[in-house]
């Protein structure tokens, strides 16, 4: 039996809805909105802005004040957004270890 037999389908992916949940999300890990950017202690450690009706989304590979390097991924579904929260907070606690 096929997905579309049952006649379900997920609700459409809405970037803005999922944007305004993401921004909650990342301030609940602590994280400081600045200009786009999700900061820690004034480093830059995420960003997400919706472009061309896609949310895009971006973590730093690892904190730097100067030039970080981005991993950007575009979110699609509610299960990408929540797979980018997880994976920020798993990076948010190692280096948080790495700065004691």
């Amino acid at each position: 039996m096929s997905d579309d037999t049952w006649g379900f389908a997920p609700p459409p992916f809405q970037p803005e809805e999922a944007l305004q949940r993401l921004r909650r999300d990342l301030k609940d890990l602590g994280l400081t909105e600045r200009a786009g950017a999700f900061e820690r202690r004034g480093v830059a450690l995420a960003r997400a802005a919706i472009s061309q009706g896609h949310l895009e989304a971006a973590m730093v590979r690892k904190p730097s004040r100067n030039s970080p390097e981005w991993q950007a991924r575009t979110l699609k579904t509610s299960a990408d957004v929540r797979d980018f929260t997880q994976h920020l907070k798993k990076q948010l606690a190692q280096w948080s270890d790495r700065d004691d």
